[in-house]
């Protein structure tokens, strides 16, 4: 919708609250593009990365020129610093529904983990045990599962429903051996491999 024209060069001023939802919508979206293209850097997926940095430095310009042509327009303005944090929640919410790439989460049990153990292959996945001390000498059993984030979910309803009082952490993992299964229950899609779930 075109509010004025300029009487001296005939160009026309978009409306300052039209201008300000482009720029929130842009903002968003490349704010958006660039939480989860860094995801696809710290993972590896070299290819993925580029392809959506060249998505968000367009989205960028178009963001960032629309603030710095109408200066004046401060709902712009404050509709780019909204986007901002509006697209960081919203990458990170999308980060976490892709699930790309893998963890190691460990498991620190007090008493005999095979029933853990062997639930947890039963599950298809992989553990190793190790034997420790706790800060006060007694044995502890430390499990390591090397998981693809997409069923990761599945193992931590496991440790919260039926092992209450495991200890566990959670961390992400850039790199695992070349074609080494890490979960036993379903083979990969292509399609999986290549977006990195």
């Amino acid at each position: 919708m075109i509010e004025s024209i300029d009487g001296v060069s005939g160009s026309m001023t978009p409306d300052p609250l039209i201008l300000a939802c482009i720029i929130l919508i842009a903002r968003i979206g490349e704010t958006s593009l660039k939480t989860v293209r860094q995801l696809y850097v710290n993972r590896g997926y070299k290819y993925l990365a580029a392809g959506l940095g060249t998505g968000e430095m367009a989205v960028w310009l178009l963001s960032t020129g629309l603030v710095i042509t109408n200066l004046s327009n401060i709902p712009g303005i404050i509709a780019y610093i909204a986007g901002y944090a509006i697209g960081t929640i919203l990458g990170l919410d999308i980060e976490d529904r892709l699930k790309v790439g893998n963890a190691i989460v460990r498991i620190i049990v007090r008493e005999d983990p095979e029933s853990l153990i062997q639930q947890l292959r039963e599950h298809g996945y992989g553990v190793t045990r190790l034997e420790g001390s706790g800060s006060f000498g007694t044995p502890v059993s430390v499990l390591l599962v090397l998981v693809p984030r997409r069923v990761m979910d599945d193992l931590v309803l496991i440790l919260k429903n039926d092992y209450p009082e495991a200890i566990f952490s959670i961390e992400d993992i850039r790199s695992v051996g070349e074609d080494r299964p890490l979960f036993f229950r379903a083979q990969d899609s292509f399609f999986r491999r290549l977006v990195g779930r």
